[in-house]
């Protein structure tokens, strides 16, 4: 009955946004046998529910995608939502843009709220983690001589916003280095935080989980180890790859700013986006869109971007239901699974090589590998060719190889298909010196 009631709540919430049907018969019945299942149930391995999770999307039978980690794919009845809301937008865009939906985005910032642990008070909609995490690089008040921690393995859009500062501004920028990679050593990692605080010290930038290799850093322990050393150190948060996948509320954290995108984990629209901050800084933060108040204590002064995808924002709520079906622990537990089932079967093979841990202390559902004899574009093009199995090439700093992500509709099937085809590879690989 509890959980019957919990499905009603949430197409609910849903019937708000609008009075049309907006979902299809398919995709709402999907929904339902998810959300039926009893949430306090371990599926981690359950294939018969993860298989109404697959059918609930509509990914290419003729790819096996194992590049979710850049930009995931929407649940189906997420993509309707969005054509629903981009219909009823076109009938008349001013008035259903401006009069119905605008209004509607405070119901949708209440379900992220809900989602994030925080007050909805602290949260903007923006378009993604790098929109999101430059508000905050740009916005705050910074002096010549002023010192940012942050490290080589952080996005390449986190560290440009850092070095134009320094450019324009003259602030200093000090770098921890991750090496080797991964790193089981927690204090090890708050350690090199830490060796780098100075008087002088005023953000420290942390990547919740860096994106090229999947490694976790123990943020809440960063933040509490430099801000004992500096009290008036501020934490900056690169959440892209965590949030929605990682079961955690950001005020544990320990953060005072965080982004996030949406469109990874939590499979909502493309181009959709988390900016939180804790509600005292907001008044902190300069608005990276100019508005008439830009120190007001408003977290909405964020949102101050004309016109924008008003469908787009709406179907982020649809998401929000769908993520809550399945459980954000039953999520990052299935994905931990995906990835140990495939790289287990794989990191003892000859010229098979890992930037990965397998122990989910450390490590999310990215893995990045390499096969001696072979460059990364060659092995990423021996994936297509031989499995039509789709990654990401990476070389960035320390970190050299094949990006593989699985997703939450990832069938066990394309785990061994994978498996199968790194055995090939791996075989052959000396021969191709």
């Amino acid at each position: 009955m509890q959980r019957r009631n919990f499905i009603q709540q949430m197409m609910l919430s849903s019937s708000v946004l609008t009075s049309a049907p907006l979902i299809s018969t398919l995709a709402q019945s999907n929904f339902e046998k998810i959300a039926q299942v009893a949430p306090q149930k371990d599926v981690t391995t359950d294939e018969d529910f993860w298989a109404h999770v697959q059918q609930s999307f509509s990914a290419s039978p003729n790819l096996i995608n194992m590049s979710n980690a850049g930009v995931s794919p929407q649940p189906i009845m997420v993509q309707d939502a969005l054509f629903h809301y981009t219909r009823l937008s076109n009938e008349a865009p001013t008035y259903y843009m401006w009069r119905i939906l605008d209004e509607n985005r405070e119901a949708v910032r209440s379900k992220l709220a809900d989602l994030a642990g925080c007050l909805p008070d602290e949260i903007a909609m923006n378009r993604n983690a790098t929109e999101a995490l430059d508000t905050i690089i740009l916005g705050l008040d910074l002096e010549k001589g002023d010192e940012v921690i942050l490290s080589k393995q952080d996005y390449p859009n986190m560290l440009h916003g850092w070095r134009q500062r320094e450019k324009r501004e003259g602030i200093v920028l000090k770098f921890v280095n991750h090496d080797p990679l991964p790193c089981e050593d927690n204090d090890l990692m708050v350690k090199r935080y830490v060796d780098l605080v100075t008087p002088q010290t005023k953000i420290v930038h942390i990547t919740h989980m860096i994106n090229w290799t999947g490694q976790v850093l123990p943020v809440r322990a960063i933040s509490d180890a430099v801000k004992k050393k500096n009290p008036s150190i501020q934490i900056v948060v690169d959440a892209a790859h965590t949030f929605a996948q990682l079961a955690f509320k950001i005020p544990d954290l320990g953060c005072d700013y965080l982004g996030a995108s949406l469109h990874k984990w939590l499979c909502a629209p493309f181009g959709t986006g988390l900016l939180w901050i804790k509600k005292e800084n907001i008044k902190k933060i300069w608005t990276h869109t100019p508005s008439d108040n830009p120190k007001k204590d408003d977290i909405r002064k964020f949102e101050g971007l004309g016109t924008r995808s008003f469908p787009a924002e709406m179907a982020i709520g649809h998401a929000v239901n769908f993520h809550n079906a399945i459980g954000t622990l039953r999520i990052q537990k299935r994905l931990q699974y995906l990835k140990n089932y495939w790289l287990e079967k794989c990191i003892d093979l000859p010229n098979f090589k890992t930037q990965t841990s397998l122990k989910p202390n450390f490590s999310g559902a990215i893995t990045i590998f390499s096969v001696d004899g072979l460059s990364t574009n060659e092995l990423h093009g021996a994936l297509m060719k031989k499995g039509r199995i789709y990654t990401s090439p990476v070389t960035w700093e320390n970190i050299a190889g094949v990006r593989v992500t699985p997703h939450i509709y990832t069938p066990i099937k394309d785990m061994d298909k994978l498996v199968s085809v790194v055995k090939e590879i791996t075989q052959e690989a000396p021969k191709a010196k």
